[in-house]
């Protein structure tokens, strides 16, 4: 049976856990492997009065968790990802800019035999300042070299370690050797949780740009599915209106009938030599064209794109089978 004291840390742990779910509603589900003591006091000094860290065991959290179920029942989305050495970042601030606050904090270590690579370990060709009775070592992981002014120069950009597998002791001892520290550590932003919903930290990335232009294309392939179908929406409507401004400016170009619209540019293709005259001479030299030809040609290639791109004008909102 645990003792006194443990319960008291426990109960304090869960009161201080369960306070936090009440007060935020957005957090940062962090990995915290190889992050040490000093390290975590130094991330959350940097933090404080933009945001709350706390680590436990995922047994306790998991607990916290299950007994605030019923007050807060949006907590149970969390429960899948309290797994690994992982912590929460309580926030009420831009999570964008408490994730690179946490990026600011890593530190760089050297590469261990036995621990599993965080990351790709490129080692580059050139100089390595090491002495040339040290080329078997390199001979031994397949590192091609030669001894240049004394010291021992590898030849080509060799992957050494790859991410995700464990690092060998020779692999170590190399990196080591070359006082090369490929490794870095800190809280790693894994997941974020916010108001009941959980999606990956990559999201964090998006710009509002991003989500404009993802906005936009949705609204593109909207109206394009709605032109094809025949089934006018919101996004298709001021698309299917110029199409059929188009189609009544090609009949009026065509026939007797007539609008405002449509009278200037029946005025144009009449007289294109008065609509020539008003407009400005191009400077001499500009390589400009004859503003003469400008006004009757832009009328023209309206009235011929109206006639070819629409050439049953029966169609549309006129009676035809497409829709329009």
């Amino acid at each position: 049976m645990p003792g006194e004291t443990t319960l008291a840390k426990k109960k304090l742990y869960f009161d201080k856990l369960a306070s936090l779910f009440d007060e935020y509603d957005k957090i940062l589900i962090v990995g915290s492997l190889n992050v040490g003591s000093f390290h975590l006091q130094k991330i959350r000094g940097a933090l404080r009065g933009k945001a709350v860290v706390l680590m436990g065991k995922n047994t306790m959290i998991r607990k916290c968790i299950a007994g605030q179920i019923a007050k807060h029942p949006e907590l149970e989305s969390l429960v899948p990802f309290v797994k690994g050495n992982i912590g929460f970042v309580f926030t009420k601030g831009d999570l964008p800019q408490v994730r690179d606050k946490l990026l600011e904090y890593r530190v760089e270590a050297p590469a261990k035999a036995g621990i599993v690579a965080p990351n790709d370990v490129v080692v580059p060709a050139g100089p390595t300042g090491m002495e040339p009775t040290q080329t078997s070592f390199l001979q031994a992981l397949n590192i091609a070299s030669k001894i240049v002014k004394g010291q021992v120069e590898i030849i080509n950009d060799v992957h050494l370690i790859k991410k995700g597998e464990k690092v060998g002791s020779s692999q170590a001892a190399l990196v080591n050797k070359l006082g090369l520290k490929p490794f870095s550590y800190g809280l790693t932003v894994q997941n974020v949780y916010d108001s009941g919903s959980v999606y990956s930290a990559e999201v964090l990335n998006l710009t509002d740009s991003d989500v404009t232009n993802a906005f936009l294309e949705g609204v593109r392939n909207v109206a394009s599915i709605s032109m094809e179908i025949g089934y006018p929406t919101i996004a298709s409507l001021p698309h299917a209106i110029a199409d059929a401004y188009k189609r009544v400016l090609a009949v009026a170009l065509e026939t007797e009938y007539s609008f405002p619209k449509a009278d200037e540019f029946k005025a144009i293709l009449a007289n294109p030599g008065a609509f020539a005259a008003a407009a400005p001479t191009p400077a001499a030299g500009s390589g400009a064209a004859p503003a003469a030809a400008a006004p009757a040609a832009a009328v023209e290639e309206k009235k011929k794109s109206s006639s070819s791109e629409h050439g049953d004008l029966g169609g549309g909102l006129f009676g035809g089978d497409d829709g329009w």
